[in-house]
């Protein structure tokens, strides 16, 4: 009879622990690059408060921040979590680790390259973003051939399927504008960023996933998923793009408000009140209101820009969305992951928990920094740049090595 002893096998290499599974390949540069976007952006900024000289950069920095946010951030975290669990959530094959080493490659060396094109060269940043291109295709690709052999596809993969495409078609519009210089390929590569992947990915993944979590933690929980949770946020998200687009962000509340009520709806549906008695289940329910909140910010912006022709919001509703929900969705997602994938406990130490703390002050420091005009808004701006820093060097310095060591337990992946 064969032993099961695993304590006589040899050590993996490094590189063989590193490329054993997608989500270790894409979240270890997702943790590296959430420290060097707020490293480059706290230098951006101390440049504009006259610290030192603004940095050269061959394209706006405003517009820079936004790529590197929703195309150089959050997708390694959002493609590692689908090319692991694409295959378990439709009972398909998994994903051959030749496209998933393809597209970290592509997209890492993108990433590489992007930073040495920002201050050298249009060329070379267009080089980069056809790296990020090629990352992202082999990416769907992936992803889209389990779809097409599984048993079980169900709407939420069909619409991330979309959403991801989308994200696609948002580099293209930033290529564009990298060549052309023209503001509106930027401002079509964030809102497609932004609305047509961002808001649709993150909002499926924690409709699919808040529940059944919420059920395998919580005594006598009934699942709610609704329905018409996935249709009504596209179809928001859709119409918000369009007003933006059109010019009518006065009119905009037309479809912020319908998504503020539905994220608020499914927060307290889901039973926010009772996540508390795990943490690592709060953290969820925790970063998934911020959309609620978001979205509400961003319906009265909108309803005060139509009474009174002023913007008294600005970019506050803008990071509700980017550091409360995305981020901290992202913190959340990626801590459950990590410690599922490694062998540990599915619950959250002290630490963990203080980040996704941190990822919240940072939210509400940049949210108040709006409000308060001069200096004193600048320094709030640095401070929720600086909080975010600190939150992430934390988090990384926790998760970030578990990514290149062997699991605890010697099971594969």
């Amino acid at each position: 009879m064969p032993s099961t002893d695993t304590s006589a096998l040899p050590e993996p290499g490094h590189w063989q622990v590193f490329s054993a599974a997608p989500h270790r390949m894409m979240f270890f540069p997702g943790a590296v690059q959430a420290v060097l976007i707020m490293l480059l952006w706290l230098a951006e900024l101390g440049g504009r408060a006259g610290w030192w000289a603004p940095l050269p950069t061959v394209i706006p920095s405003t517009w820079a921040h936004a790529f590197l946010m929703l195309y150089g951030l959050f997708p390694f975290f959002i493609f590692g979590f689908l090319l692991t669990v694409y295959p378990r959530w439709m009972g398909g094959p998994t994903v051959p680790a030749s496209r998933y080493i393809a597209a970290f490659g592509f997209l890492a060396a993108g990433m590489i390259l992007f930073y040495f094109g920002l201050f050298t060269s249009r060329i070379v940043l267009a080089a980069a973003l056809a790296l990020q291109l090629l990352g992202w295709g082999v990416t769907l690709y992936a992803l889209l051939a389990v779809f097409l052999q599984s048993p079980k596809r169900g709407s939420h993969e069909r619409l991330l399927n979309l959403a991801l495409a989308a994200g696609m078609l948002g580099i293209a519009c930033f290529l564009v504008g990298v060549f052309s210089g023209a503001p509106m390929a930027f401002l079509l590569a964030r809102e497609f960023g932004l609305w047509l992947f961002m808001v649709p990915v993150v909002f499926l993944v924690a409709h699919r996933m808040i529940p059944f979590f919420s059920q395998s933690v919580l005594m006598n929980y009934m699942m709610v998923r609704p329905a018409w949770g996935p249709p009504v946020m596209l179809l928001c998200a859709v119409g918000h793009v369009l007003l933006e687009l059109t010019g009518q962000t006065a009119w905009r509340f037309l479809a912020d408000a319908p998504l503020a009520v539905a994220a608020l709806h499914h927060s307290w549906v889901w039973q926010f009140r009772r996540s508390f008695h795990a943490r690592l289940l709060a953290m969820l329910h925790i970063a998934f209101l911020w959309l609620g909140v978001g979205m509400t910010l961003y319906t009265v912006q909108s309803l005060a820009l139509l009474v009174t022709g002023v913007d008294y919001f600005g970019r506050a509703p803008l990071h509700a969305l980017g550091i409360g929900f995305f981020t901290g969705m992202v913190v959340a997602m990626a801590s459950r992951v990590t410690l599922g994938h490694s062998g540990r406990a599915l619950e959250a130490n002290d630490l963990t928990w203080y980040v996704l703390f941190s990822v919240n002050i940072a939210a509400m420091l940049r949210i108040v920094a709006e409000f308060v005009p001069g200096t004193a808004g600048g320094t709030l701006n640095v401070l929720a740049a600086a909080t975010w820093l600190v939150s992430f060097l934390l988090w990384g310095w926790l998760y970030a090595p578990l990514y290149l060591r062997p699991r605890l337990d010697r099971k594969p992946g």
